[in-house]
């Protein structure tokens, strides 16, 4: 018999698969319910994340939901949004940001979770991590022509982003295209969900 989805959670949460390699021990974050319809797949989980347990909950996830046009109710209400990171646990500091995320976790627990979420319409792929895991040889050179090129995704249910830290501020002045389009109509894109 096939795990359920609450049972598939329980065990993501419960998982210390590489914790030897997490400074700050682990702690997996994931959100999903098998009627969502938007799947945020982002990185993983940054240092105020992993104290509070809540995805996003910091101005990178501020300027998210911003991007997003939705209301902090809307974004945290799993049976809308799934948000499943590349690493479910905070890697830890690197001598510029953090650390990758870990690469067990994706390939361990990815799989069974989209198999539990019929519902997905669309999966949000921030950051080059996401990209290179869902799109593979679909890719461009660089993120920023694969963002660039976030129509050929659609078809597929992907959507190539930019990371909303603060830390892209240089990225997004450089590309202005980004948030003066791009953001515009992934927002109809959301809207069309019915979130």
């Amino acid at each position: 018999m096939q795990q359920t989805l609450p049972q598939l959670l329980k065990d993501i949460r419960a998982c210390v698969n590489c914790a030897e390699f997490l400074p700050a021990g682990p702690r997996p974050i994931v959100q999903a319910h098998s009627l969502a319809r938007l799947c945020i797949v982002g990185q993983a989980p940054g240092r105020k994340v992993h104290e509070t347990g809540i995805p996003w909950n910091d101005p990178s996830g501020d300027r998210l939901r911003k991007w997003l046009g939705l209301t902090s109710a809307q974004f945290y209400d799993p049976h809308k949004v799934a948000i499943v990171p590349m690493g479910f646990c905070y890697p830890g500091k690197a001598a510029s940001g953090d650390k990758p995320p870990r690469p067990e976790c994706a390939p361990l627990w990815h799989e069974a979770l989209n198999a539990r979420m019929p519902n997905i319409s669309l999966s949000l792929l921030i950051g080059s991590y996401a990209q290179a895991y869902y799109l593979g040889q679909r890719r461009k050179k660089t993120l920023t022509d694969t963002v660039k090129a976030w129509q050929e995704y659609l078809p597929l249910g992907y959507l190539p982003l930019a990371h909303p830290s603060p830390r892209n501020q240089p990225w997004l002045v450089k590309n202005p295209w980004f948030e003066q389009e791009l953001v515009r109509e992934l927002q109809n894109i959301i809207r069309s969900l019915h979130l």
